[in-house]
This record gives structure tokens, sequence and C-alpha cells, in this order.
């Protein structure tokens, strides 16, 4: 049995073996087969999405520069593209031989020529020379001191090794919307390159801005001088390697008695002859004077005078009016002529709440901006009506003062002032960079004790005139004046103010020889 079976195997063997020798094709055993099928299975491409494989990695610092695509016609920007004619007398941002990527933020800006304190402080501040100005606000004095900054910034390196917290430029104003004003500007001008500015300022989050300080090299601080004093101390901020300093408001600083706070910061950074100084004020008293020489080391000094700001692009006029018929008239003012963009100055904060409330009744959209008026709000104030949702912005001179809101066409002197210069402050919110702009201001019988004053100032006479008759009433309010709680006692008056006193008799008011209606802009 054992014998047959060995037998049949070997004649098997012998087949098998007779096959291949003849070249015979031999079926796959059942498990290869099997492996064979699952094999095609796995190596078959699977339905659906490709997976893509995975680029090789390149290291970030040889990885190659986005570059446009091939066959797409709009070349990288440059100076050609930015046309600007030659004028006799005026000169061209191209004259000055700006880094190109100034050039482009001040192309789409839209500035062709220089105005007369750039014309005038550029061509020595961009070789190094410090600089006294006397310019008002709205002359492009924010601009002229930026672009030397941001030139110097681009096209040198910093000495040394610079440590978090150390700017190469310190900019000093004299308020928080200030230097919300010029941080605002500085990023405008560097959108095309790579500069971080930061604020130091009161009244806002003070571990945000320490974070962001110390947490990164910063190339420019713009600071009001108690807060950044208080950064130095705390060696928050490092000033040892400031390479320019600006002083703006110089005059305002002594005003509101900074000067202390900015002789420390003055005499922390290098000394004057380490460093370029600019120093810039609306008037060039002798303390200003003074310190400017103190902090300066033979600076080209310009002055650009008050008359050829608030002549030229704004239209002044002065309304003879008695206390009750203010508010008829500005009511009018606004609503007939259909302003979007006005602001409105004070002299009291509580003059502006009063008149705030009184203008929300009629449902016109304000608000106020005080000194009292915490500082986030004020910001988010200012937002609003840069935005367009508020449509008037009562204002005192202290909150007013340095605020830049494009398109503010009228500003109203709802009360004068009683210092001339804060006239010019004022009406300088619009006619700004040559734009047209009208000013307009209520003379009762308590301001028009002003009006002398303020004409000497600017070196020219108001138009005196009288409201025409139609435009001294208003409707009803929309909303009822809100209840006030009765009191047995007297009320004291915010501020030691006196009564607003009873409408004049004709005979002692000034009277124009022909009505006028209310102002409007200019067209030309």
């Amino acid at each position: 049995m054992v014998r047959k079976i060995i037998n049949r195997f070997r004649d098997k063997l012998k087949k098998i073996i007779t096959g291949r020798e003849k070249g015979s094709e031999l079926a796959p055993a059942p498990q290869a087969q099997l492996l064979t099928e699952e094999s095609q299975r796995t190596s078959r491409p699977r339905r659906g999405k490709k997976k893509e494989p995975k680029p090789p990695h390149i290291p970030e610092n040889i990885r190659p520069q986005a570059s446009l695509p091939e066959g797409d016609p709009t070349p990288p920007w440059d100076a050609s593209q930015f046309l600007v004619p030659k004028i006799e007398g005026k000169t061209r941002f191209h004259d000055l031989d700006l880094p190109s990527e100034i050039m482009h933020a001040i192309s789409d800006l839209g500035f062709s020529y220089c105005t007369p304190i750039q014309a005038q402080t550029l061509p020595h501040t961009l070789t190094g020379k410090d600089a006294s100005g006397k310019a008002q606000t709205g002359t492009g004095k924010t601009a002229a001191f930026l672009t030397t900054i941001f030139t110097r910034l681009l096209r040198t390196t910093p000495p040394g090794k610079r440590r978090n917290g150390s700017p190469r430029a310190l900019i000093l104003a004299p308020t928080r919307e200030l230097v919300l004003q010029i941080v605002e500007d500085a990023r405008e001008l560097t959108q095309y390159c790579n500069v971080v500015t930061v604020a130091v300022l009161g009244g806002m989050d003070y571990q945000k801005q320490q974070r962001q300080i110390t947490g990164q090299q910063v190339d420019i601080v713009v600071a009001t001088p108690g807060r950044l004093l208080d950064f130095k101390r705390q060696q928050y901020v490092h000033l040892d390697q400031v390479e320019i300093l600006v002083i703006d408001e110089a005059d305002r600083m002594l005003d509101m008695g900074f000067i202390p706070d900015v002789r420390q910061i003055v005499h922390s950074t290098p000394n004057k002859d380490k460093r370029q100084t600019l120093l810039f004020s609306a008037t060039l008293t002798p303390q200003v004077i003074s310190l400017a020489s103190q902090w300066t080391k033979d600076p080209v000094t310009v002055e650009i005078e008050p008359e050829q700001v608030v002549t030229d692009t704004v239209e002044q006029l002065v309304y003879l009016v008695s206390s009750r018929e203010k508010f008829p008239l500005l009511y009018n003012i606004i609503i007939r002529q259909n302003l979007e963009r006005v602001m409105i100055f004070c002299n009291r904060k509580d003059e502006t709440r009063h008149l705030a409330e009184k203008l929300g009744r009629y449902d016109i959209q304000c608000a106020i901006l005080s000194g009292d008026i915490p500082q986030h709000t004020r910001t988010k104030t200012l937002e609003n009506f840069r935005a367009g949702k508020i449509r008037v912005l009562v204002a005192t001179d202290v909150a007013g003062r340095g605020i830049h809101v494009d398109g503010v066409s009228h500003v109203i002197n709802y009360t004068l002032p009683h210092d001339p210069e804060d006239y010019v402050h004022r009406i300088g919110r619009t006619g700004r960079a040559g734009a047209l702009g009208t000013s307009v201001s209520f003379a009762d019988e308590s301001d028009s004790f002003q009006l002398p004053d303020i004409e000497e100032f600017i070196g020219a006479k108001l138009p005196c005139i009288q409201p025409d008759p139609d435009w001294l009433s208003t409707p009803p309010p929309s909303r009822p004046a809100p209840k006030r709680e009765s009191s047995s006692a007297p009320r004291s008056r915010p501020g030691g103010s006196r009564p607003s006193a009873g409408r004049p008799s004709s005979a002692g008011r000034r009277v124009s020889s022909s009505r006028q209606s209310p102002p409007r802009a200019k067209s030309s």
C-alpha cells in the first residue's frame, strides 16, 4: 500500500518536471494567488481625491519670496507711477529723495506737494539737522517729523544690539488724543515697511501697553510724558538708544505743567550731540525758545504764521446773537444745511453736556469729548465720529486740540474762547491740508468782548452779521427734557457760572447793514 502511494507521487513529480522542461505554465498555488490579488488591489489607485505627495521642507530663511504669476501685467510699484508735475514755488515729495516705501504710502494718501512747514523743514531734517518750528495744527507738521523719522530708520541700521523696549525714535505729545492721532498717521505712512510704532499714554490698559513695549523690539514710541516716565521708572522702556527725539506742541506742554517730566525724559536720552531733536510749537514764546536752545543743537528755525492757516482755507463768520438765540440758530444751521460732520466747541465741560443733551432731544446724533470722559470712551467716540455714526461732536479745548478727522465741514464756536490762540486751534479742525471749511462763531452779550483780541491775533477782521429771523426758531423736540429731582435747597450752578442773561434790547447790539443767510462753504 505504501509502495503504491510512493510510486504514484513519483509519477506526478516526473510529470511536473517534464512539463517545466517543455515550457508549460503552472497555475499559482491558491495562497500565492490570493496574495497576488491582494497586492493588485492595494496597488490599484483608489477612486476619488488623489493624495498629493508632501513637498520637501525648505528652511524659512531660504524660501523664495512670492512673485507675480507668469503673464501678470502688473509690475511692482515705483515712483514712476506717481506722476506729479512741477509747479514753480511748490515742492514735490519727488524732490526730497524719500524711500520708495514712503513714496508709495504718500501716493496712496493722495498727497502731491509739500505744505509750507514740510517744504521748509524736510530738506534740513532729512540730512540729520535739528529743527524748531512754529506751526499750528493742520499745517502738516506731523507728516514732516514722521517722514524724517521713517527715512532715517529705513536707511540706517541701529548702532549695537537693541533690547526690547528700546525705541530708536521718541515722540512726546501733551494729550492722549494727539498721541493716538500721531500713531494713526504713522501707521498710514508705514503701511509698506516694517516699522513698529507703540503708543504709551494714560487712561488706557496699563498691562497691554507694558506687553507691547517689553514683548518686542520697538522702533517708535509716541507718548504722553506722565505715563512714559512711569514706564521708565519701572524699567519697561529704555531711552538710551533714542536716535530722534520729537517734542510736539511744546507751548501746550508748558501750559499743562509737563515740562519737569519732559526734562527728566530728555535727560534719559543720549546727549543732544548724539541725537536729532525736532521741537514744534504753535507759538515761539521766550520760554519755548529757551527750551529749544537747551535741547537742540544749531537748529533750523521755521515759522508758519497763523494767518497762513486760517484765512486761505477757512471761511470765518461771526453771528451776533443773544444767549437765547444761540441754540435755535445752531439747530437750523445743522438741519437746514444738512451738515454731516460738525465740531462744536464750548468753554466748559458742563456746557458741552447740556448742549449735547439738548441736541439729542432733537434726534441729532452727537457725543461729548471733554477731559472728564474716560479715555476708552473718548477713543470710541472718535472712531464713531470718523465712521459717520456720530453727526456732531461737542468738545472742550483740552480734549479737542490735536484731533484730526477728515471731512469736518464746519467748526462752530458755541462760546468764544478766552484765549485767541484757542480760536485758531479750534477752527484748525476744518480746512485742513488745503481743503475748504467753514468756521461759525456765536458772539452773545458775554462773548462779543473776545472779538478784538481774536482779530488782532489772526491779523484779520471777522465779518459780523445777524441771522435771518426765520433761523431763530425751532420745532418742538421729539423727546421731552428729562425730569430733574426737586429739592427744597437751592441748587448751586456748576463751576460758579452766572445765570443766563435775558435778551438785550436792539440798541445794545451791533447791526449789520444787510442780512445774510447762515454760512456755507465757499465754492471754487
